[in-house]
């Protein structure tokens, strides 16, 4: 069996983050997503729902097997318990391959790592611009 896991904030959920887990379930049999706490984004503003909201939205997802929050102090830790076979990345997520192929090899973990390129186009396919979206229709 084929364990893939993906990660992500995964706020707002748009057809972007539906076609980014719907293309990682084909990788393997079973998708796990990891949902980023709400402590650990930092590379962009703080979602705005909070991680048990956007956690039981992923999971509603036809393609999920199972989502789980991630860990708050270190966010390898749900991988070492995972073990997967594949880890995916969404086309704009910030990881670097090479990194996170070095710590997780320095954790006796081999995953191969795949970035997945496909990504929606619709103006609305993005949290961000959802938001922007919403401050200008209401301003």
């Amino acid at each position: 069996m084929t364990l893939v896991v993906a990660t992500g904030t995964f706020d707002l959920l748009h057809p972007g983050h539906v076609l980014y887990l719907e293309r990682s379930k084909i990788l393997g049999d079973e998708l796990v997503v990891i949902v980023a706490r709400d402590v650990n984004v930092r590379h962009k503003p703080k979602p705005v729902l909070p991680e048990e909201q956007r956690r039981r939205m992923v999971q509603s997802l036809a393609a999920v097997d199972r989502a789980i929050l991630g860990e708050e102090s270190d966010i390898f830790r749900t991988i070492e318990q995972l073990n997967p076979d594949i880890i995916t990345l969404g086309f704009d997520q910030h990881f670097d391959i090479g990194h996170l192929e070095t710590e997780l090899s320095r954790r006796g973990l081999h995953p191969r790592i795949v970035r997945i390129e496909a990504h929606e186009t619709c103006d609305l396919c993005s949290s961000r611009r959802i938001v922007t979206r919403i401050l200008e229709r209401f301003r």
